[in-house]
């Protein structure tokens, strides 16, 4: 005599089932992506900041219309910085310069020459386009930059209205937004400035 084991009923999957871990795996996706872009906004907003070139100043260093990360947290200007300011003296628009001098430096510029001299020493400036000059309307030099404040210029010094001009003056720096750091557009220019 063989005792055989009472089989368990065979239930076939619920389709409810199914579609409720469809359902739960789309909303923990769609919950983790939307995290992720809450900490990038927050990232951005304290730390990144991306700008736009607008206009020839900075060539051949920068392009108009190329895109910029800028590091804004906590930074200290330095010389030979590229910064990204809120405005100039009588200017509303963010402008995009060179730190060239900081407090307590003197700058002086040989109009004959094209060279800028910082604290008596000849200033190598191998990304520079065009040359140096003085502009109308142009700041007193020799110029000794007080506290707060630095002293910009744009690359393409023929075609750029900069802290030698009474109209962008001297920039306090509190008016600068922080240091460009990387270029992301145009692909072909992608990198680390």
């Amino acid at each position: 005599m063989s005792v055989t084991e009472p089989k368990e009923p065979v239930t076939e999957p619920d389709a409810n089932e199914g579609n409720a871990t469809i359902s739960f795996f789309i909303y923990e996706m769609a919950r983790s992506v939307l995290a992720a872009f809450i900490i990038l906004l927050l990232l951005m907003a304290l730390f990144l900041r991306q700008v736009t070139v607008d206009g020839p100043s900075m060539n051949d260093t920068l392009h108009h219309e190329e895109r910029l990360l800028v590091a804004c947290f906590q930074y200290t200007p330095r010389c030979g910085d590229i910064v990204v300011v809120t405005h100039g003296r009588f200017l509303e628009e963010p402008i995009i310069k060179r730190v060239i001098a900081v407090a307590g430096q003197t700058i002086e510029i040989d109009n004959a020459t094209g060279d800028v001299i910082i604290d008596g020493v000849l200033l190598k400036e191998d990304y520079i386009l065009g040359a140096t000059r003085t502009l109308v309307n142009s700041t007193e030099l020799p110029l000794t930059v007080p506290e707060g404040y630095v002293f910009v210029m744009g690359d393409n010094r023929e075609h750029s209205l900069d802290s030698r001009s009474t109209t962008i003056d001297l920039i306090p720096v509190e008016n600068i937004i922080g240091k460009a750091v990387f270029r992301w557009y145009p692909i072909e220019r992608f990198g680390s400035l």
